[in-house]
């Protein structure tokens, strides 16, 4: 027995589709009933490597008599957040207001006309621990919709109209200034945690934009604490147990202040923008660890993430075999039998896992969560071995299941963060899995004769949702910089025609920001938009720092006009909630700052050329644009490129900073010289 799910392409979906709840996707159809029969919906919104989402399934949507109050009384529909961001966003706001705090699974009940009533996240099958129980609190509301409906659809209208107001952006009217940024950095000062990184208490999360943007304020000010703020996270993090020691890659958040206990599952977003910012953090320090966590990160993202076309997969669960962590932890007897079978003697064995933190007993739950334990690291061959043996072991455990679903920001911040690592490691492997990104975007994700629109999400050959505004800014962001790590010119004008598309279909002139969502959307009761960084940075933030780019690559002034719009909305939270605006602030800075442009004529795969544009990449230089230019790329004429050519049949660079070029050269060191300032 199946319901309406069998036929969705999204795993989250799909693991309902054997419940006896009648579930739907949203749609037409279910909204249509729902008005036809006037029946409240229940609306059950997750994603597929969310913990508490497959324990709410298992108490409550696999229970016959949980179903049965739900198909008599409601109309039930499941939603898989990272599909529907726009779903996601908007009544998440309604169960935060309602509630006081939010999560997944979220449950939210609404009218026909789709307007939330109740909220809540899990509830237990049973009353427990001050909660009430599901099937008690889908009788409460089955009751007062039947007995109080005037009440509730009153509470319905006014939270629809709270809701309103609350996404409402009014337009900047001052440009963000340097002493803003300033503040933001002396507030997140004042949340850091001195002893084991990041920012307030647990459970703690990475904030990798964060952290790029202390980068970019200790460029500035050179000032040492700043500076510390970042290379305390990134060592603490690299440490804990929220990094695989052995496969690499990192969980998404940390459950206590210490990035010891994650919870399991690894997210594309996450793993995507912390193998960016240790990229950032090497370019700026030089310290080889910092390369080495990225290179172990995008290895991991290649290995466990990429699928067959060249896209990547959305997550990886935090369970295998009904138990969270089963796939990562170890026991201190099976981890001394694995490395004495790979060779290391006994006294080397017990070295390794005292290194880890692996001991009699455990860390947690009676396992062992491995982490850099002990400052003393055995010999790197012999922890090399031991991390060798130990990942070939834990390949023969059952895997944790993989959400293979495609999503094109996510695929964005993928193409982002390969691109820079092949350009600052030399890696030509992850040169290659850009291609190939790239390549499926173009083949799955655009959508062909459809005015340069993308798809939202791909899974098995199938795409499907139109795209919204952060899957616009975010795939030309990561073609950005596939074009300036590739060379590849087409990259660059799929990136300007996919920021016009969403100027033409998300841009508004009266707040002067992007919409979350087009015309093609759903009309729920407020059309989404936001300025806030999350676990994702938002539309608007990362728009602006692409539009200020093409702005100095095309020439043309309406980019740089609608990026300022964009700081200048923002501009009066940046420095009260800094933590909330990690990317604008670094957005901001970009705007506050000489443009810097490095223009490499030469074909793209020219030996020479890729040697200029790795020098030019190779510092910490984070205002940066890499423009490669070939002869036969097709790139219109705009202004950067006039008169730019590859000298006497040699690749050659032209380095400007502000309104002053330097001689051009092809010497790969005079470029990396001229880049840093210092020619």
């Amino acid at each position: 027995m199946t319901n309406r799910l069998a036929t969705e392409t999204s795993p989250y979906l799909l693991q309902h589709a054997g419940n006896p709840v009648d579930w739907y996707p949203w749609g037409p159809e279910a909204l249509e009933r729902a008005r036809a029969e006037d029946k409240p919906i229940f609306l059950s919104i997750g994603y597929s490597a969310c913990h508490w989402c497959h324990v709410m399934a298992h108490e409550s949507f696999e229970d016959p008599a949980v179903a049965a109050q739900l198909n008599r009384n409601f109309v039930a529909i499941k939603v898989d957040r990272e599909e529907r961001p726009d779903l996601d966003d908007v009544y998440m706001a309604a169960v935060q207001t309602l509630t006081g705090g939010g999560g997944w699974p979220m449950s939210v009940f609404l009218t026909p006309e789709l307007e939330p009533f109740f909220g809540g996240t899990y509830f237990p099958p049973e009353d427990r621990h001050g909660m009430p129980g599901f099937p008690r609190v889908l009788s409460a509301i089955a009751e007062a919709y039947r007995d109080r409906r005037a009440e509730v659809v009153e509470q319905g209208r006014q939270l629809a109209a709270h809701l309103r107001e609350q996404l409402e952006v009014q337009p900047g009217r001052s440009e963000v200034e340097r002493r803003q940024l300033d503040a933001a950095v002396a507030r997140l000062a004042e949340s850091f945690d001195a002893v084991h990184g990041g920012f307030g208490g647990a459970p703690k999360f990475p904030a990798p934009m964060t952290l790029e943007f202390l980068l970019r304020a200790w460029r500035r000010s050179r000032d040492p604490e700043v500076l510390q703020m970042v290379t305390i996270t990134l060592d603490r993090m690299a440490d804990g147990g929220i990094h695989d020691q052995i496969g690499g890659g990192f969980a998404r958040y940390s459950t206590d202040a210490r990035w010891l206990v994650p919870h399991f599952e690894k997210m594309l977003y996450d793993n995507a923008q912390l193998a960016h910012v240790y990229l950032e953090a090497f370019r700026a320090t030089g310290q080889p660890r910092y390369a080495e966590v990225a290179r172990q990160t995008l290895e991991f993202m290649a290995r466990e993430l990429t699928t067959e076309d060249g896209g990547f997969a959305s997550a990886l669960d935090a369970d295998s075999e009904g138990e969270e962590g089963r796939f990562y932890t170890w026991d201190l007897e099976p981890m001394l039998e694995t490395l004495g079978a790979a060779g290391l003697d006994p006294g080397e064995a017990r070295d390794v896992a005292a290194y880890w933190g692996v001991v009699p007993g455990g860390n947690w739950e009676g396992h062992s969560i491995v982490h850099v334990a002990r400052p003393e690291a055995p010999s790197p061959g012999m922890l090399d071995r031991g991390r060798e043996a130990l990942f070939a072991a834990r390949e023969q455990r059952a895997r944790p299941g993989r959400d293979d679903k495609q999503l094109a920001a996510w695929n964005g911040m993928a193409l982002r963060a390969l691109a820079v690592g092949s350009l600052v490691l030399g890696d030509d492997r992850f040169a290659e899995a850009v291609r190939r990104c790239a390549q499926f975007i173009r083949a799955h994700l655009l959508r062909q004769g459809e005015g340069g629109r993308l798809w939202r999400t791909a899974r098995a050959g199938t795409a499907h949702t139109p795209a919204f505004c952060e899957d616009y800014a975010h795939v030309a962001d990561g073609l950005l910089a596939a074009y300036a790590a590739l060379g590849d010119g087409a990259d660059l004008e799929l990136a300007a025609a996919l920021m016009n598309r969403a100027v033409a279909d998300f841009w508004d002139e009266a707040s002067g920001c992007f919409f979350d969502t087009s015309d093609e959307h759903d009309r729920v009761v407020a059309r989404p938009r936001s300025l806030v960084d999350g676990a994702t940075p938002s539309a608007n933030s990362v728009a602006a720092d692409v539009l200020l780019r093409l702005a100095l690559l095309t020439g043309e002034p309406d980019h740089d006009r609608r990026a300022r719009s964009i700081l200048r909305a923002a501009g009066p939270a940046l420095e009260r909630h800094p933590i909330q605006f990690g990317r604008m602030l670094s957005t901001a800075d970009r705007a506050l700052g000489d443009p810097l442009d490095a223009v490499i004529a030469g074909d793209g795969d020219d030996p020479l050329a890729v040697a200029l544009r790795r020098a030019a990449g190779a510092g910490y230089q984070p205002d940066l644009v890499i423009a490669p230019l070939a002869t036969d790329d097709g790139i219109p004429t705009w202004p950067i490129f006039e008169g730019k050519t590859a000298r006497d049949g040699r690749a050659t660079a032209y380095v400007c900073r502000g309104y002053a070029c330097d001689e051009p050269t092809s010497d790969p060191e005079r470029v990396r010289a001229q880049v840093a300032g210092l020619a």
